[in-house]
């Protein structure tokens, strides 16, 4: 009778410990798999590059909570590139001495502007791994014939046939004055705009460069004025935004004014001393109150110890990416998880991502904001 009432007893504590996820399927066994996040975490853009980081360690996070990858617990290591080519190139360094170490690095995701993205992966492409871009959008990033590189974004070459059309079609532009950032990304995205501006007949009233965290823009609101635009499209990051939109409010300068998805951070909105109201801006993802529900953002929270911002949607993604892949390919080496990549339909957030040979998504997206009441609302 005791042993009975023994093993009854032993059964039933068994039984708990599973149903609580204190069993051994639910905790990862077999050491670490390493994941590099190289982001700004620092400088002008940091606020953009926390929510990415912040993204990846939650979608990490959910992951450990179930097991992890192949019985392997997922660490999440930041790489803060400044938003600076050669910072970006000096962090290179770390990747190549984990993996020399003998630890099971899965990849980088990262990095989040073109421009280090470019450079890195002359470097990335030869060491094994596979890097994901949460944002990075130079359209010739793909054409490189890397074979361990994605994103979870849509090209410049997308984003400048929607941004036309709805600078044309929804903001009866005729006459847009076209301004951009120094940075490959914000030459890029102006090249190819211009070109599809004109080919829905709308005239390029004046087309300006910029200075990559410009704050000062007397001259160019000068030169929008002189031009008789009746529409602004700006090709570049949230802090030039921010100021630009400010100084065209002070010039008295009030046109309808598209910012391309680099502006689509709360920091555009916070560094504008209100001028911000009104503006349209084009995103990769949509924003998290759109996709995400109450207990996303409670477990984002309990994580990062703050709200998420835009970009933490497309470090959310490119974490759930890379770990489709990894279980898809059943091993820790990044050309079977490559190859797995190109496999099929992958889960996420965003619903079913498939990848072209190159990297680039299928049918990739591109969504409009605007802000209204001090927030970004969805229009398109």
């Amino acid at each position: 009778m005791r042993k009975q009432i023994l093993l009854t007893t032993l059964l039933i504590i068994t039984l708990l410990i599973t149903a609580c996820g204190g069993g051994s399927s639910k905790t990862p066994t077999k050491g670490d798999a390493i994941v590099f996040v190289a982001v700004p975490l620092s400088g002008v853009q940091a606020n953009a590059g926390q929510a990415v980081a912040g993204g990846v360690k939650l979608a990490a996070e959910e992951l450990n909570r179930t097991g992890g990858l192949l019985g392997y617990k997922v660490v999440v290591r930041a790489l803060d590139d400044e938003s600076n080519n050669d910072v970006a190139l000096k962090q290179v360094d770390q990747v190549q001495q984990a993996i020399s170490a003998g630890e099971h690095v899965l990849g980088v995701i990262g990095h989040m502007n073109s421009g280090q993205t470019l450079a890195t992966m002359e470097h990335y492409k030869d060491m094994p791994i596979v890097v994901i871009t949460p944002t990075a959008s130079e359209q010739s990033l793909t054409k490189r014939g890397y074979t361990n590189f994605f994103r979870v974004n849509a090209n410049d070459s997308v984003q400048a046939v929607v941004d036309a059309d709805f600078l044309v079609k929804k903001l009866n532009g005729k006459r847009i004055a076209v301004l951009h950032n120094n940075s490959p990304y914000g030459k890029g995205l102006a090249e190819t705009i211009v070109k599809e501006l004109e080919q829905r007949g709308a005239t390029i009233a004046v087309n300006v460069e910029v200075t990559e965290a410009q704050t000062k823009f007397e001259k160019e609101v000068a030169q929008v004025k002189a031009a008789n635009a009746d529409t602004i499209f700006y090709a570049g990051y949230e802090i030039e935004t921010a100021f630009l939109r400010s100084a065209l409010r002070d010039g008295g300068v009030n046109l309808p004014m598209l910012a391309s998805d680099g502006a689509f951070v709360s920091t555009t909105i916070d560094e504008s001393s209100g001028a911000a109201e009104g503006l349209y801006v084009s995103a990769f993802a949509p924003s998290p109150h759109n996709v995400a529900d109450a207990k996303w953002f409670e477990a984002y929270q309990a994580v990062e110890y703050r709200n998420p911002d835009n970009f933490s949607i497309n470090g959310y993604v490119a974490m759930q990416v890379l770990a489709d892949g990894v279980q898809k390919a059943n091993k820790l080496d990044a050309s079977a998880i490559a190859q797995a990549l190109h496999g099929g339909a992958l889960n996420t957030l965003l619903n079913a991502l498939t990848y072209e040979q190159d990297g680039d998504l299928v049918d990739p997206k591109i969504w409009i904001y605007q802000v209204k009441d001090s927030e970004f609302q969805q229009v398109q």
